[in-house]
């Protein structure tokens, strides 16, 4: 067990994780979160003494008035670079939606750093853009596209649950498959399975173990159950009361705890009778016999598959696919390859 931090950046923005390292910390008491970019100033929210599984960086601190007046002065600088890239971005009108700015300040590889994020619907041309952005901010300007999840979690947000969204206060962003809402029944709408990002909902991973061991104990839908109202059938699983939905004999439906639920031993069936082998049928040859001198005889086809046709007795002639007369020549049915062209799918760098 170790003394563990839990700060934010932003209020209600995203939580992160500081091991208090001998330092005793209060609940609202600003400190210093190392960052690959220096110190930054965190809020405490909350302190416990819990296992980890993954190491956590070490508290440095708490923030002098020299840390809290740098934090105030580069939030002022972020304020006025979004209002100076919104402006920009009108003028030059380009399909971009500025959702963030971030500012650096300490690094030995550049003097000041602003990181624009941004959501576009398709590629954008902001050349010009990126020339009147370091020429309005004097400093340099990395400009980054952002998809559907990675702006919710950046504009942050309130769920169908009434809660801030989970991906801007607590989650990394995973990726959450479509077979979780399938496991789970939510596939009615897409307004019951998916966030405000569109995509499916990261709380869906919340029950999903507890939907694999239910669907390992519990009979499948359509199976017949000896219950305490009788022998029934199947309908529906409920997971949250650990209940088997149930249709008796009778029609009615009532829901049914799994552990009073018993499969029945259904009367062994009559088996099958084995069906015969398929055999290939060959077509039947409709072709006139080949009687020589005989009027309208079909052609006899030799081994290198020219077509021969007999006389009445002279020499026989060998005609090509195009009826030219010519020699005769084989169709491998393969014809010149075609390359495809590959379509441009990067994104705005």
């Amino acid at each position: 067990m170790a003394s563990v931090l839990a700060v934010e950046f932003q209020p209600h923005g995203q939580l992160h994780y500081l091991a208090a390292g001998g330092h005793e910390h209060a609940i609202g008491d600003q400190v210093l979160y190392p960052t690959e970019d220096g110190r930054e100033v965190a809020r405490v929210v909350w302190r416990g003494d819990v296992d980890l599984p993954d190491a956590v960086p070490v508290c440095a601190g708490a923030a002098t008035p020299a840390d809290l007046a740098r934090d105030e002065a580069n939030r002022q600088v972020r304020a006025d670079a979004a209002e100076v890239a919104r402006l920009l971005i009108e003028r030059h009108g380009l399909a971009m939606k500025l959702l963030a700015v971030d500012f650096l300040d300490q690094s030995s590889d550049y003097d000041r750093l602003t990181v624009f994020y941004y959501q576009s619907p398709e590629r954008v041309d902001f050349r010009a853009l990126l020339g009147d952005l370091v020429r309005a901010l004097r400093s340099r300007i990395d400009l980054r596209q952002v998809g559907a999840r990675d702006a919710a979690r950046l504009t942050g947000g309130v769920g169908p649950c009434g809660r801030p969204l989970c991906c801007s206060s607590m989650l990394t962003l995973d990726p959450v498959s479509l077979r979780l809402a399938r496991e789970q029944g939510m596939l009615v709408s897409a307004v019951q399975r998916c966030g405000v990002c569109g995509h499916a909902m990261c709380c869906l991973r919340y029950e999903q173990q507890a939907y694999e061991d239910f669907h390992a104990r519990a009979p499948k839908v359509g199976t017949t159950v000896m219950t305490p109202s009788g022998e029934g059938t199947v309908i529906g699983h409920q997971v949250p009361n650990d209940a088997l939905l149930v249709r008796t004999r009778d029609g009615e439906q009532s829901s049914c705890p799994l552990a009073q639920a018993s499969a029945c031993q259904c009367a062994a069936a009559t088996p099958r009778k084995k069906k015969k082998p398929r055999t290939k049928r060959r077509r039947a040859d409709a072709a006139v016999p080949n009687v020589p001198g005989a009027a309208g005889a079909a052609p006899l086809v030799d081994g290198t598959g020219a077509g021969k046709t007999s006389g009445t007795g002279g020499p026989t002639g060998s005609a090509d696919a195009s009826g030219t007369g010519g020699p005769a020549g084989s169709d491998d049915g393969a014809g010149p390859s075609r390359p495809t062209a590959a379509s441009d799918a990067g994104t705005a760098q």
